[in-house]
């Protein structure tokens, strides 16, 4: 059983199989789904799939979680591959703080456990939501690329975003736009993203 993190209203922990159920109600829904790296689920096998992905993240790859509200999961958060942050959150409960906190908690343990010197995210420029929620964190923006994604048949662009850990300055980096590692192809159709309120990409 891997760590689990406590704020004052959330559970994370680590996703099980049994999540699936949960976590499909929440991939089914087009606002939910708006700007993650692939359209919305439409049938329970995705789902099982993609939560298999992240229940098969290895250790010193990644972290990521589940979010829960007094045993209800209403979405996931967490660094589905260092130092990358993905997030997603059902619409029921966007406006309350609840992604902020969530995190706020993986970005704190991110620093303090994995020692790693930034957290990045990549967000689609539309999705308004999520880049106020993550300059509201401390990220930055570092650059903007063009047709990065393709979901379904659309073609989506980036925002990449960058949170230092504290003491560690920002400096360029030749791996990417404005210092973010490019590590995927622009014509993959699915990824991690970061989501509600809004999402960060995620897969």
């Amino acid at each position: 059983m891997g760590a689990q993190l406590r704020t004052e209203r959330l559970l994370l922990r680590p996703a099980l199989a049994g999540d699936a159920e949960a976590l499909h109600a929440i991939f089914v829904q087009p606002e939910a789904m708006a700007y993650w790296s692939r359209p919305p689920h439409t049938n329970i096998a995705q789902t099982q799939d993609w939560l298999a992905g992240m229940i098969a993240i290895p250790p010193g790859e990644g972290e990521d979680f589940i979010i829960s509200l007094e045993g209800r999961v209403i979405g996931k958060a967490g660094l589905w591959r260092f130092p990358e942050i993905g997030f997603i959150l059902d619409p029921a409960f966007w406006g309350q703080g609840y992604a902020r906190e969530a995190l706020q908690a993986v970005t704190d343990r991110a620093f303090a456990v994995h020692r790693l010197p930034h957290v990045t995210a990549d967000v689609d420029p539309r999705n308004r939501r999520s880049l106020a929620l993550l300059t509201g964190l401390g990220f930055r923006e570092t650059g903007r690329a063009a047709r990065t994604w393709q979901v379904g048949e659309t073609w989506c662009d980036s925002v990449y975003l960058r949170l230092n850990a504290p003491g560690y300055p920002l400096k360029p980096s030749r791996d990417g736009p404005a210092g973010h590692a490019r590590r995927r192809s622009p014509a993959r159709p699915a990824g991690r993203r970061a989501r509600s309120p809004g999402p960060a990409r995620s897969p």
